[in-house]
Parts: C-alpha cells; sequence; structure tokens
C-alpha cells in the first residue's frame, strides 16, 4: 500500500481546501520544495501535486512552484502532478521538466479524445482522477456535477489505457471524516488497473482498513490534511502499512 503525500498548490504556496472550496483554505507552508523534501525524508515513495489555481483556471498557474519541487526531489521518487492540463503540449512539458505521471481529471471528462490521445502520445505516464459526489462524476475543481456514474467512466477510460484511477470522495475531503472504503473497493473491483484513494483520510485506521481490501486493487492512498494536522504520523503509517503488507 503506497502513501502518497499530497502538496496542493495555491498562489505558490502549500495549502489544504475543504471539500474543494478555494475560499476554505489552510496554509501549511510557503516553501513547496521544502515541504517535498520533508516527505522525502520521512520516506515517500511517490508526491502526488496539484495546480489548485490551474485546475480553476483550466491552464497551468504554479509551474514556477512544481518545478523547485522537482529540483528538490531529483531522480528519489516518482512525481504526480494533476490540476489544469487541457493539451498534449502541456503534457509534453511537464514530462521533459521530470514529472512522472500526469493526473487528467476534468479533461478527461469534458474531452474523452484528449485523454485517448494523451494515452496514445504517453503511455504509462497518465493517470485519470475521478472526483466524485453520491457516485457523480464532477469537474472544474469540483465545482460543477455531471450526471456521469464513476464506474461507466473509469471502464472506458480503462480502455483507453490510463495507467491508474485517483478516486476522490469530494464530499470527505479535507474533512477528516475518513475514507470512503467502500465505494473505492465497488470501483477497484470493475477495474484491473490499480485504484489509489482520496479524499477524508483521517487516521491509521483507515490506513489498515485500506491494508485489508488492498487485493482488491486499492494500490495505494493520498494522504492530504491528516499528515499535515498530525491527525496521521506519516513515516509510522508506512511503516504499519508495509508491515501489513508484509504479514500476507
Amino acid at each position: 500500500m503506497l502513501l502518497i503525500p499530497a502538496i496542493d498548490l495555491k498562489d505558490g504556496k502549500c495549502v489544504r481546501l475543504q471539500q474543494g472550496d478555494m475560499n476554505a483554505v489552510t496554509t501549511f507552508g510557503d516553501d513547496p520544495a521544502a515541504m517535498a523534501r520533508r516527505w522525502v525524508d520521512a520516506g515517500a515513495r511517490r508526491l502526488h501535486l496539484v495546480d489548485l489555481n490551474g485546475a480553476f483556471a483550466g491552464r497551468p498557474v504554479n509551474e514556477a512552484a512544481v518545478k523547485s519541487i522537482l529540483r528538490a526531489v531529483g531522480d528519489a521518487i516518482p512525481v504526480q502532478l494533476g490540476g489544469g492540463i487541457r493539451d498534449l503540449d502541456t503534457i509534453e512539458r511537464y514530462l521533459d521538466d521530470g514529472i512522472g505521471y500526469v493526473v487528467i481529471g476534468t479533461a478527461a471528462v469534458k474531452n474523452p479524445g484528449f485523454l485517448k490521445d494523451a494515452c496514445s502520445a504517453f503511455g504509462g505516464h497518465v493517470i485519470v482522477g475521478l472526483d466524485a459526489r453520491d457516485g457523480k462524476v464532477a469537474t472544474d475543481g469540483w465545482s460543477k456535477l455531471t450526471g456521469h456514474e464513476v464506474a461507466d467512466l473509469a471502464r472506458k477510460f480503462e480502455d483507453y489505457g490510463v495507467e491508474g484511477v485517483i478516486y476522490t470522495d469530494i464530499g470527505r475531503d479535507g474533512m477528516l471524516t475518513g475514507i470512503n472504503v467502500e465505494a473505492t473497493v465497488r470501483l477497484a473491483q470493475t477495474l484491473s488497473i490499480p485504484v489509489y484513494a482520496s479524499g477524508g483520510l483521517a487516521g491509521i485506521a483507515d490506513i489498515e482498513r485500506l491494508c485489508e481490501v488492498e487485493g482488491e486493487g486499492i494500490h495505494g492512498v493520498i494522504c492530504g490534511r491528516s499528515i499535515y494536522s498530525g491527525a496521521l504520523d506519516f513515516a509510522a503509517a508506512q511503516r504499519r502499512a508495509d508491515e501489513l503488507n508484509g504479514a500476507r
């Protein structure tokens, strides 16, 4: 079970939102590169970056902060990035900069042809982010709810060749109310590609529950507010996940 620290970028700073609300912001640091080094030093094996401004603007906004993180991390671990990725040129630029995986969310839903082209051009480097409330997919920084069922879109995108799916329950994100394990398992059971849980991680109990169902296809979890607030000790949690994985 891969625990993946999230670094959400707004105006060049490290922040967390509640339920995707850009007005409900908590700032956790002014130095994204230092934050990245903190998680690498704590044993992270991958980082998850989100350009929050970009997600709303529909274009990259925090590229300077992203580059500072990549310089700080170097080749130590893969870095994945989402937010404002709407064209192939942007993907190519980010991959050239050293991003390991791009996470495509809104553009995948609104323009499936773009996602298909991205998978064809950059196979092995494209992850889809599906953000949902009550099983319905949301777009545009979670501000718009569509009529699409998560599982239906995920199966279609799997056929396109995406590397994995990040499933976020936006009703729980940033609320520390617990991962929606049941919904994540249901999605993973319909796919053969890795699914990553996201939204609401509250503490070590969530990690243990996810480890119990890892065999269903859940390969990791995005760690956000819980590791910044102190509700979850990241290094200890990854050690615990490794222990549980090794026990099976």
